[in-house]
């Protein structure tokens, strides 16, 4: 009885680790056709007719105040005030972190997300869709920052108290600086099934 449960609790290990590095790191995970899960970056396989470069590679390194004003300027061409709503981190507080958020009435919020994005999309953002729910949140990369726009509830909320009523809702973006490539992943192939 011992081994089995040594063996469900290694499994749901695993699956655990798989989950998270999905999505931390999903350029890092690859899928065989026999089921099997490859971690780490996959072998580059120089070919004549390889594609040419996405954008995020060779976007140069944003800055925190490079990422506040896109987000400032995303956030005014969907028609909202950015002094309307809050900054998640202090200025100079944690140089590889940023956000901003405003409560908005759940009826406008899709609305707003929707205009945040094109607008960010249009300055050269790309589109991360790996885990994404469009009708909620969508993640984009850019200069080694990761910005996920969101609307979430009150479940989503900052630990702070909140006011929200039940026809309302956080509109966020929150930027992350992740430097992936410094992230060593080993090679690891796990087993289900």
């Amino acid at each position: 009885m011992n081994a089995l449960l040594k063996r469900v609790w290694i499994g749901l290990a695993a699956t655990l680790i798989v989950s998270l590095a999905a999505v931390v790191a999903p350029d890092h995970i690859q899928i065989g056709d026999d089921g099997r899960i490859h971690l780490g970056a996959p072998a580059p396989t120089p070919s004549p007719s390889t594609a040419a470069p996405t954008p995020e590679s060779t976007s140069p390194p944003l800055t925190r105040d490079d990422v506040d004003e896109a987000i400032r300027t995303a956030v005014s061409a969907a028609g909202l005030d950015p002094e309307q709503g809050r900054p998640t981190a202090a200025a100079g507080a944690n140089s590889n972190r940023t956000g901003w958020m405003a409560v908005r009435e759940q009826a406008a919020a899709q609305s707003d997300m929707n205009a945040i994005c094109a607008d960010l999309e249009r300055q050269g953002w790309t589109l991360n869709p790996n885990g994404d729910r469009p009708e909620a949140s969508r993640s984009y990369k850019r200069g080694g920052w990761y910005l996920l726009v969101s609307t979430r509830g009150k479940t989503q909320a900052p630990s702070t108290p909140s006011a929200l009523t039940d026809t309302q809702t956080y509109l966020t973006l929150t930027g992350l600086q992740l430097n992936l490539a410094d992230i060593p992943l080993p090679e690891i192939t796990v087993r289900i099934g």
